[in-house]
């Protein structure tokens, strides 16, 4: 009876071990899709933030203020994307158990959807603005860059988040093969094994 209870626990062992090691690996997966996120929209605020403050005093009016939104939208996606990026490699890979990997692996899908439809909202507002703009005499050069600035912020974020969702999503497929093994039954959790 000692050496059968000895051989389970070592069986009970390995399968937590196997299941530790897939849940592992599905975490270093979505942490690495995060930190290439993060770097392709710390790529895209560089970028804004470097060609802004180029072209910024080389323009006058409605290019000029373009610039300048840019120059905004870039340095608070540079600081999104560095903090993202400093969480996604903090983040031990280890440390999550069956139900913290799927909350997290909902919660960031939850995140770029709900940015998403900001996004589109981004659009929308810059559109409005460009429209108001020919409406005023009070700076309506202004609201015209400003606002062709905001549709393009907002047209590559929306791409951005709606491409990085998918990206994600796509890693769903995965999340049976961490349940395999696990039965649910009325009010109990069991642990089944398939020879």
């Amino acid at each position: 009876m000692k050496y059968l209870f000895c051989i389970s626990l070592l069986f009970l062992g390995t399968l937590t071990w196997g299941q530790s090691l897939m849940l592992t690996d599905f975490n270093q997966q979505r942490l690495k899709k995060q930190q290439t996120a993060m770097l392709v929209l710390g790529a895209w605020a560089v970028g804004n933030v470097g060609s802004g403050l180029a072209f910024r005093g080389k323009n006058e009016g409605t290019d000029r203020y373009f610039h300048e939104m840019n120059i905004g939208w870039g340095a608070i996606n540079l600081t999104l994307a560095g903090l993202g990026y400093w969480s996604s490699m903090k983040a031990d890979p280890g440390s999550f158990d069956l139900a913290s990997t799927i909350a997290e692996q909902h919660k960031i899908q939850k995140i770029l959807l709900l940015n998403t439809g900001l996004d589109v909202g981004y659009v929308l507002g810059g559109a409005y603005l460009i429209e108001r703009s020919k409406n005023t005499t009070d700076n309506p050069e202004r609201l015209k860059g400003f606002g062709r600035s905001i549709i393009l912020q907002g047209g590559f974020l929306f791409v951005f988040d709606l491409a990085t969702y998918l990206v994600h999503a796509n890693q769903n497929k995965d999340i049976p093969k961490l349940l395999e093994g696990l039965s649910f039954t009325g009010d109990r959790l069991g642990l089944y094994l398939t020879f």
